[in-house]
């Protein structure tokens, strides 16, 4: 998500905060958060499907692959 969106929500908050928000404006505020939540949470998943560890017999379990249907198309 780009750093004028984040900034965008922000400034969105602090005027809820302040003096509220027109109607057009939480309509704004809320998809600008749904798509911060939507950047979060793919951000998190690529993170964690890049995970592996080694397990006790030394073999290494790539966690994406196991978990996170990576390599399957």
């Amino acid at each position: 998500m780009k750093q004028e969106k984040i900034d965008r929500i922000n400034t969105l908050y602090h005027k809820a905060q302040a003096v509220g928000l027109t109607e057009e404006e939480k309509a704004e505020q809320a998809a600008l958060r749904r798509e911060y939540i939507q950047a979060i949470r793919a951000s998190l998943r690529g993170n964690l499907n890049n995970i592996s560890i080694q397990e006790e017999d030394g073999s290494i379990t790539d966690l994406g692959k196991k978990y996170g249907k990576v390599g399957e198309e």
